[in-house]
């Protein structure tokens, strides 16, 4: 059975708080004073919190946040946490942006610890994780607030995410996970006038996306051990898991510029999928499916290591050894994943695309440049 998420307003946790400190009866309080009240727990308590994840991305930063200062819905708070940056991104924040919170780090703690941090100081009730290196649409936090509010029983809502260079191109509109582990970008490469209404997908993409913080609360954070890529996956997984529901919101656009951090087609970032990807199957996927696909899963990651030997370059094979080398680690993260885990394979396997997507993917990734 799917988790239902309870109908509880805003309004509702205004009143808790109000009733946590003691206030007085409505009888003894004047109209005058409860709108102060009012006023006062909504700036405490902003119904969103935006997080974003920062490492030398002053000039993206500079395009990011004045858009999303422009938003049509306002009940927002920003949180940015800078990972050790040597652009002077925390001098420009501060200088520029003096209303975000920033948050800054000595080091590099990646994009999930950075948006852990984020996560764990945020206050409003929806979470929502933006990449630096976009630009959103003036509406786009007002139609994801708008899609909560109307459907209180799904959990996280993806946006759709157009390439900057290509903006009638998708980036992403949702994610979804094939029988082979993979994760995949749900419409990849196709003009954004395919998607005209909203629709249920596997998980959402944390370039742009909401989260209710009860779904954190209850599934947990990004695991910080994936450091970056696939952190996104493995949390689509875990809350599918727990019964929790994903959909796509396409009227929430945003444009990306893709891996500006990361490096597109960098060592660094195949060497963080391969890993990941072997840890986020290990962790997640249902044991009678990971028995029936374990040789063509096998077979898949072998090859795609291989063939970057035979091109020169070694980082899916040195990221599958990392993989399997953890795989210990990734083995008692899943024991307490399935102990709790609500939802079977057979409700999950209709959200899941088959066996070819891997490769058109891969294809697809080619075509728009985002390998």
């Amino acid at each position: 059975m799917l988790r239902k998420e309870p109908d509880r307003t805003y309004a509702d946790h205004l009143d808790s708080v109000a009733s946590s400190k003691q206030l007085s009866s409505r009888d003894s309080c004047t109209e005058a004073t409860a709108g102060r009240l009012a006023r006062d727990l909504s700036m405490t308590f902003p119904g969103v919190s935006v997080v974003i994840a920062n490492q030398n991305g002053k000039e993206y930063l500079a395009r990011c946040l004045p858009s999303l200062m422009a938003q049509s819905f306002q009940d927002f708070e920003v949180i940015v946490i800078d990972n050790g940056s040597s652009d002077d991104s925390a001098a420009f924040l501060q200088e520029n942006f003096p209303a975000v919170r920033l948050l800054q780090n000595d080091e590099n703690r990646g994009f999930a610890g950075a948006n852990n941090q984020g996560i764990a100081t945020a206050r409003g009730k929806y979470i929502v994780t933006l990449n630096n290196d976009t630009e959103v649409d003036p509406d786009w936090l007002r139609s994801l607030v708008a899609a909560a509010d109307l459907h209180p029983d799904i959990g996280a809502f993806a946006s759709l995410i157009l390439l900057d260079d290509k903006r009638d191109v998708i980036d992403s509109a949702g994610l979804s996970v094939s029988l082979l582990g993979h994760g995949c970008q749900n419409r990849l490469g196709e003009t954004a006038t395919t998607v005209d209404s909203s629709e249920e997908v596997f998980g959402v993409c944390a370039a742009a996306a909401m989260y209710r913080k009860d779904l954190f609360d209850d599934v947990g954070l990004f695991d910080e051990d994936f450091f970056a890529y696939y952190e996104d996956v493995d949390l689509a997984w875990r809350a599918r898991l727990r019964g929790w529901r994903s959909m796509l919101v396409p009227q929430a656009v945003v444009y990306h510029v893709h891996s500006a951090t990361g490096g597109r087609g960098s060592h660094f970032k195949k060497r963080m999928m391969a890993r990941n990807r072997v840890w986020a199957i290990l962790k997640n996927y249902p044991f009678p499916g990971l028995l029936l696909f374990a040789p063509l899963i096998i077979a898949y990651e072998v090859t795609v290591a291989c063939l970057g030997l035979l091109s020169g370059n070694p980082s899916s094979w040195l990221g599958l050894w990392q993989g399997i080398r953890g795989a210990v680690a990734a083995l008692e993260k899943r024991a307490r994943i399935q102990s709790g885990r609500l939802v079977s394979l057979r409700e999950l396997i209709p959200l899941m695309c088959g066996f070819r997507e891997p490769f058109s993917s891969f294809l697809s990734q080619r075509r728009t440049g985002r390998l």
